[in-house]
């Protein structure tokens, strides 16, 4: 049998520090690392994980991700080779649209179109992630979300076939979706033609917004719970007296307290046993089990058969 991936030794290598390609700066390697330059190559890598039943997990920008200390063992793809990072802008269509792969920054995305006077994206100022990451966990926040603009997509599975999904198909939902193991590498998104000037005025408030509620000393991971319905995650972990509250370095961030900050010598253990407290906390007092929206990866947990795409948003 030919060795695992050794045909693609120009874009995998192995034990790669995890930690450089998160937001928290926290976690383990990973066993083999991949950067395909293609979707050729990315549906050989896939089918490879496949044959020899080896877990595949795709990264963004790592901005919703924690990697255990230990990382992870398996094949962390990251999709950031120009193939991954195409837009394509159709401005006289009606309505105008976008046709972006699943690599692309979303905050460049948001920024393209604000300066071409194409409303619906700049709700998301200040969310980092790629589009596939947005899309496979609905990013947005009070301003909106990404299912508002979405067309279509195209997904690949772990068998690395390819398909189209309506919007509808996709089955969006408050911080989720039913693309739990396909991973997005295109969409096709529908703005509005707006004032470019009011957009940037509404982008930039947007953003100033978030700089004063959300911490910004420390790395993060953004808002580690989903919002229980008819409550706000934050709300609920303040009046629990969790704001501060430190294991080891890691902290119930003061500024807003569904944010865990990583201080000097925090481990993903110590953001681990914080989340736990949390959630332990909050159900006691309040009756309320807080669902995470952060993804963690871990293979003391992992199955193999499972394709996570990260954010990642993904790996955000």
């Amino acid at each position: 049998m030919m060795p695992f991936l050794s045909n693609m030794a120009d874009v995998v290598h192995a034990n790669e520090p995890l930690s450089p390609h998160t937001y928290f700066g926290l976690g383990g390697a990973a066993r083999w690392f991949a950067r395909p330059q293609s979707m050729e190559q990315l549906r050989e890598i896939l089918g490879q994980c496949r044959d020899e039943n080896i877990r595949s997990y795709v990264l963004g920008l790592g901005a919703n991700l924690l990697v255990d200390d230990d990382g992870v063992d398996g094949v962390v793809v990251r999709l950031n080779s120009p193939a991954f990072r195409r837009m394509e802008w159709e401005l006289e269509a009606n309505p105008p649209r976008v046709t972006a792969a699943g690599g692309v920054d979303l905050n460049r995305l948001i920024l393209d179109a604000v300066r071409q006077g194409l409303g619906g994206l700049e709700c998301m100022a200040g969310i980092p992630g790629t589009l596939g990451g947005a899309i496979r966990m609905n990013a947005g926040g009070r301003f909106g979300q990404i299912a508002d603009v979405v067309r279509e997509i195209v997904v690949v599975d772990i068998d690395g076939r390819e398909r189209t999904m309506s919007a509808a198909e996709v089955g969006f939902r408050y911080r989720g979706s039913n693309l739990n193991n396909l991973l997005v590498c295109q969409a096709t998104l529908e703005l509005r033609p707006e004032d470019p000037a009011e957009l940037r005025r509404r982008y930039m408030e947007i953003w100033d917004y978030k700089k004063r509620t959300q911490p910004l000393a420390y790395p993060s991971a953004g808002c580690v719970f989903r919002n229980p319905p008819g409550h706000s995650a934050g709300q609920l972990i303040d009046r629990a007296g969790m704001k501060g509250r430190t294991i080891g370095g890691a902290m119930v961030a003061l500024e807003h307290a569904n944010f865990i900050v990583a201080k000097e010598g925090a481990t993903a253990r110590d953001v681990l046993a914080l989340i736990a407290l949390v959630r332990r906390e909050v159900a006691e007092r309040f009756g309320v089990e807080l669902e995470l929206e952060l993804e963690i990866w871990s293979s003391r947990h992992a199955r193999s058969e499972e394709l996570v795409a990260g954010a990642s948003g993904g790996g955000f």
